[in-house]
């Protein structure tokens, strides 16, 4: 995927991939392997330097999360 605004702090490469993960938290939720932090990242396809953001998360998916494990 190319996009006219990203370009890698590391090789100035304006080529990259997105892709997403789930995290647990602290306290209950790590206790329960409740995955309630979401991520999306942002890799360079050259030297993959990745940047994390931090995702909106919905009651529905905590919910969907916990009746999945």
């Amino acid at each position: 995927m190319q996009h006219n605004n990203w370009q890698c702090p590391k090789c100035q490469n304006k080529e990259f991939e997105t892709d997403h993960f789930a995290a647990t938290g602290g306290g209950f939720t790590k206790f329960l392997n409740i995955q309630n932090k979401k991520f999306a990242t942002v890799s360079c396809v050259q030297c993959k330097y990745t940047e994390i953001y931090k995702a909106e998360t919905s009651a529905l998916g905590n919910i969907l999360d916990i009746l999945g494990n």
